[in-house]
């Protein structure tokens, strides 16, 4: 079987590789491969810390993508002999001041409720473990098994892997046999013929001619990459979020001490980097580790994450030739071996019940049409397990 997958970020690339360990033929098209939202992205593998409210549709694919993660990362690693950043220092969830405080306890019980083991901690024992957390910080929520990674360097060793399967061009249609996905045509006209097409394009998937109108939105993101002076080096060992007069912020670190400074989220469709955005993430980000002033800018980097009416990503079949992997919002590198290995099972005719009861219609693609999802079931089975 020939597959090609459209869009080389986080969820194309981990597609691809779960499609040829199960026997696929594969070629990856992306006129950009890796600079999407993967390359902004600041890797938080923190299902528990992920949990909001009136999202419980998300909870189960959150943590059974948790538990795939270390043997995902371990061989890509291996594959690559890459370095891809993971750590495993968990995260502490932090209270800019006492109404802050209580929006994080109503918070923990969220996330308590969902299964997750969490502890709420003072202030000051937040301080002990991280030193550098500002004497104004009201309390926290530790979560001991969260861990974090680097996606720039996933996508890289991904990309070393499928070098002679990566074709750096633009799909503009998918070419159609009747009601069936046959290929794509790219933007110089050529046209490529395959057994199937996994769409994995984020946000730029409603850009292909011929593909379904899917409820993706551009949710615009700001991050901010620093580097403290070397006197100061490691600045955090653990990652930070927080509240600060009720925004959230972030501050991960990684283990070559840089630190990346996030969660800004707008919806006004503008590409460029919004200062404002900048001013509040500096802001916040020093209310909770006054260090954060110290350190020097390296990089600011915008981009557009794929968001569903939901924040459910949509994953699924959309006609006989063609499988949609898109809609993960903010949680597409945490997702991305759950996206990665569905999305290369239901193209290559594979159910996969290595899911969570209720997870396919979760994330079906026509889940917000008023009819039920008539999609070709597949007539194989499959456990998750090692492909």
């Amino acid at each position: 079987m020939h597959v090609i997958v459209v869009g080389a970020g986080i969820i194309g690339l981990s597609t691809t590789w779960y499609l040829r360990h199960l026997g696929a033929d594969v070629t990856v098209i992306d006129p950009d491969p890796a600079m999407g939202a993967s390359h902004a992205a600041a890797g938080m593998l923190a299902p528990a810390a992920e949990v909001v409210w009136g999202q419980e549709l998300l909870y189960p694919l959150l943590r059974t993508a948790a538990d795939m993660y270390p043997e995902f990362a371990a061989e890509v690693a291996d594959t690559d002999a890459a370095d891809l950043g993971l750590t495993d220092t968990g995260t502490l969830v932090c209270a800019g001041d006492r109404a802050d405080l209580q929006a994080l306890r109503e918070l923990r019980d969220a996330q308590s409720g969902a299964g997750f083991a969490t502890e709420l901690i003072t202030g000051s024992r937040a301080r002990e473990l991280e030193p550098s957390l500002s004497p104004s910080v009201a309390g926290a929520v530790r979560i001991p098994e969260d861990q974090s990674i680097d996606p720039r360097r996933v996508v890289s060793a991904l990309r070393s892997v499928f070098a002679s399967e990566l074709l750096s061009a633009r799909v503009t249609g998918l070419l159609r046999d009747g009601d069936a996905t046959v290929g794509v045509e790219l933007e110089d006209g050529r046209q490529l013929i395959s057994d199937q097409v996994v769409l994995a394009a984020g946000a730029a998937s409603n850009a292909v001619a011929g593909a379904p109108r899917l409820p993706v939105r551009q949710v615009w993101g700001d991050v901010l990459r620093l580097r403290a002076p070397a006197a100061r080096t490691p600045l955090l060992s653990s990652t930070i979020r927080g509240l600060v007069n009720g925004r959230s912020v972030y501050i991960v670190a990684r283990p070559d001490g840089e630190l990346v400074l996030g969660a800004s989220s707008r919806e006004d469709g503008r590409a460029g980097t919004d200062a404002g955005s900048v001013h509040r993430l500096l802001h916040d980000g020093q209310r909770l580790v006054p260090g954060i002033l110290d350190c020097e800018i390296t990089e600011i980097t915008t981009r557009a994450r794929p968001g569903s009416p939901d924040d459910v990503p949509l994953i699924g079949r959309i006609d006989a030739g063609c499988v949609v992997s898109t809609g993960y919002f903010r949680h597409g590198i945490l997702l991305a071996p759950l996206g990665g290995l569905l999305g290369a099972e239901l193209a290559v005719g594979r159910r996969p019940e290595w899911l969570p009861p209720g997870a396919l219609a979760s994330v079906s693609p026509r889940r917000f049409d008023d009819a039920a999802d008539t999609a070709v079931l597949p007539t194989t089975t499959s456990k998750r397990s090692k492909p």
